[in-house]
């Protein structure tokens, strides 16, 4: 897995972090890549409001602290799931999608990151499926105008719960410009995260890590790497078979104090996951 780079994304920072500190901090820890995140007006970096010229700008920037970027995430979408019965709510959620396809496109990367939908009280499973398919059936055209794919999140959001399911999903679509962004920790409470790799194969596009505690077993079991149940070992060895060769992006949640500790820590613990630094033995 020599040509996979070590990413990680805005969100390992807390929010009030500069997009110079960000970059800064990210390079110093020893990465090669940053994601970075759609937020609304007045957020760092990009929002929906930045225009492509801003963005190259950005993407200038990020070239100058000697990084690359090839994907961009948002949590917009849980706010305007593209599941929604509500149409100007689902509107909203396709208006932040293309949005990020065009800001992408402006800053080079490949692939953005989509929460199809949410399943809740409102939105029934069979309903959140049929809309979700509808939105990005619409969003597909643009994305594939612009040559920037629609990497599809498996998270907790009650929805494509098997690795079979989101399998047959991504198929449905047809088109190469959509695949799946598979988030390893995620799976763990209901699943093996190396099956989901074996079974998604090339449609994997992107990956996110990081670990959980099945002992916890609810949100507040999502951990630093190497330090839950993940089976690390297997992730890797199955995304090697899989030929895999694109990012590997920590998406962890910020330390309370010395934020670039966080950055400098996960950077060491994904050299160790991807054979390039051998623990010494004591």
């Amino acid at each position: 897995m020599k040509a996979v780079k070590k990413g990680i994304n805005q969100w390992c920072y807390p929010p009030e972090t500069t997009l110079d500190d960000v970059l800064k901090w990210t390079k110093a820890a020893g990465f090669e890549a940053i994601e970075l995140n759609v937020s609304q007006p007045g957020g760092i970096g990009l929002t929906m409001e930045t225009s492509p010229a801003e963005a190259k700008q950005i993407k200038q920037a990020i070239a100058a602290h000697g990084l690359e970027t090839d994907s961009l995430s948002t949590a917009l979408l849980w706010e305007f799931p593209l599941s929604s019965a509500n149409r100007a709510i689902q509107e909203e959620g396709k208006r932040i999608v293309r949005k990020m396809l065009e800001l992408a496109s402006a800053i080079e990367a490949s692939t953005i990151l989509v929460v199809p939908g949410v399943v809740t009280k409102e939105t029934p499973y069979d309903v959140c499926y049929q809309n979700s398919i509808s939105a990005l059936r619409s969003l597909l055209p643009h994305a594939e105008e612009l040559g920037v794919a629609i990497g599809i999140e498996n998270v907790w959001n009650r929805f494509l719960l098997s690795p079979l399911e989101m399998k047959t999903y991504i198929d449905s679509l047809q088109s190469e410009y959509v695949g799946a962004y598979f988030d390893v920790g995620n799976v763990l409470p209901f699943g093996y995260p190396e099956q989901w790799i074996r079974i998604l194969g090339k449609r994997i596009l992107k990956v996110h890590v990081k670990d959980f505690k099945e002992t916890i077993g609810n949100i507040d079991g999502f951990t630093n790497l190497l330090a839950g149940d993940v089976d690390f070992k297997s992730v890797i060895a199955e995304l090697k078979a899989i030929g895999y060769n694109g990012e590997v992006t920590a998406e962890l949640t910020p330390y309370k104090e010395h934020p670039f500790a966080l950055a400098y820590d996960t950077a060491r613990q994904l050299d160790v996951l991807l054979g390039r630094h051998s623990l010494v033995s004591l």
